[in-house]
């Protein structure tokens, strides 16, 4: 797996870990951070959007999370879980003495609650549910986590900040939607102004871990007084925000605009490689719940030109069909045939006419706030012509796609992105709930035998059975591999760079 602190270009920003130098580290200050647009929710369990993810780490907190290795480390959890010699039983001991924003001090009553809400819930934790027999409290400050089978993958489920298994009141793990926006992280929620902002403040009782910081792990220290996420929708409006040093850090920026920004007010940073941009395929209903129009799909799109004509220079993107690059442990070539840089499209004609296709329309559900998704929309949108797709375009709100990739009556294909993710099982195909719905014997003897596993070096080996599967049963389409921009403030020090950004352990120097 790669390092946390991501590779940045030469001439990029260097950000000071905050277990770096002390120095100038002062209390106060707020700051702006320019985001995409208004996040759907604020519960984080109910969606597994980044930008939802991104802002409300700050608020809520769960058992275990992410260092700098990216393996798992305890936050709320005392220690790392006693795993019984079967892999059946998880005993994970609680931190004591962590207070709620309310002023209620967390038990083991509000972690089962807030587990069973999970499971109930979110994406990754139904994943989870089919393999959790019971969440029970031992004691005040233990709970017991029981298995049915083994389940390598369950730390990283519990670790992840979306469709996060977030430790809430044990009152308010019966609200769905949440109304009580109440966690145990180092701010909390003081304002939400619909497409202005939303305000978080220090949260004074916070109960930090000891030691240094470690990732997203160890010591979280609360410099800033204030952190407020400002939505800006549009990408443009967002690079003069960065140029003009208008915020203290701007999010998803479009990669062509690295030389505008180095000459702006706030200095690039890149984080490479950053992830993978992904066409999800609805398998449930319509046009892609045959597989051979998802195959024809396979054939027609030309990743080489839709990732140009999103990212603009190489130094940005590669073309790779492997869901993991070079370099990290999950790479493999297996089965990566159908990936063709230049499409093919006599083929992808071929298969249209197998499924027996008249002309419905292929509809492709994205947005602009993230504008490379819109530019490789539109080179799809000319190759899968070319194939012989009627193709309807939807272009609408991220927040909005949010919700409607949750209908399958509404889409044939979303378009989304992720970082590279330090667990296989961590992305959304691998839950059979998840938008797209992939469900398949196939699937799950894959996925199953990858999943029950714990020798790493063989949950390698078998993650090559689960990329076979999703080569053959295309249930997601991945473009390839692709860089991302933001902007920081010079003024803004401590920030470790990440795909999701976090300002505890940020200050503001004069």
């Amino acid at each position: 797996m790669k390092p946390f602190a991501l590779a940045l270009a030469t001439s990029v920003i260097a950000l000071m870990s905050a277990n770096g130098s002390a120095l100038a580290q002062t209390a106060g200050g707020v700051i702006d951070v320019a985001t995409i647009g208004e996040p759907p929710t604020l519960d984080p369990m109910a969606s597994t959007a980044d930008l939802v993810g991104i802002i409300t780490q700050h608020i809520y907190e769960t058992l275990y999370t992410f260092a700098e290795d990216w393996t798992a480390t305890p936050l709320l959890a005392a220690d790392m879980p006693q795993i019984s010699e079967d892999g059946l039983t998880y005993t994970i001991p609680l931190r004591t003495g962590v207070t709620f924003h309310d002023g209620s001090e967390m038990t083991s009553a509000d972690v089962v609650a807030s587990l069973e809400r999970w499971m109930r819930i979110a994406s990754r934790g139904k994943q989870a549910d089919a393999v959790i027999e019971t969440v029970a409290a031992t004691d005040d400050a233990t709970v017991t986590i029981t298995l049915n089978t083994p389940y390598a993958p369950l730390l990283s489920l519990l670790s992840l900040n979306n469709a996060a298994a977030i430790i809430i009141p044990e009152e308010n793990a019966a609200q769905d939607p949440l109304e009580a926006y109440v966690g145990t992280g180092p701010y909390k929620l003081e304002a939400r102004v619909p497409d202005q902002y939303i305000q978080l403040v220090r949260f004074d009782e916070y109960a930090s871990r000891d030691g240094e910081p470690n990732g997203f792990g160890g010591a979280r220290l609360q410099y800033l007084d204030e952190i407020r996420f400002v939505p800006v929708p549009d990408p443009n409006t967002r690079v003069e925000g960065a140029v003009a040093g208008q915020f203290a850090y701007v999010d998803q920026l479009p990669v062509e605009a690295f030389d505008r920004v180095s000459s702006g007010a706030t200095e690039p940073v890149v984080l490479a490689p950053f992830g993978w941009p992904v066409f999800v395929m609805n398998t449930q209903e319509g046009l892609n719940s045959d597989i051979r129009v998802r195959k024809a799909i396979q054939a027609a799109l030309a990743p080489e030109d839709m990732l140009l004509a999103a990212f603009g220079s190489e130094n940005f993107f590669a073309v790779d069909g492997a869901w993991y690059p070079e370099g990290y442990v999950w790479h493999t070539e297996t089965a990566t045939e159908p990936y063709k840089p230049a499409g093919d499209t006599e083929a992808a004609k071929a298969l249209l006419a197998e499924a027996g296709y008249s002309g419905q329309p292929l509809r492709i559900l994205t947005s602009r706030q993230y504008e490379y998704h819109y530019k490789m929309a539109q080179v799809a949108q000319a190759y899968l012509e070319a194939a012989g797709f009627t193709v309807q375009m939807d272009v609408v709100e991220w927040a909005t796609l949010t919700q409607n990739r949750a209908n399958p009556a509404l889409w044939d294909i979303y378009i989304t992105h992720s970082p590279f993710l330090p667990e296989p099982s961590l992305m959304g195909i691998m839950s059979d709930t998840s938008p797209g719905w992939w469900a398949t014997d196939a699937k799950h003897a894959a996925v199953n035998a990858f999943n029950a596993e714990s020798d790493p070096t063989k949950r390698v080996a078998l993650f090559e059975a689960v990329q076979q599967v999703i080569y053959d049963e295309v249930p997601a389409y991945k473009v390839g591999n692709f860089n991302a921009l933001a902007a920081q403030s010079p003024k803004l020090e401590g920030v470790t760079v990440s795909p999701w950004p976090y300002f505890w352990n940020a200050y503001l120097t004069e």
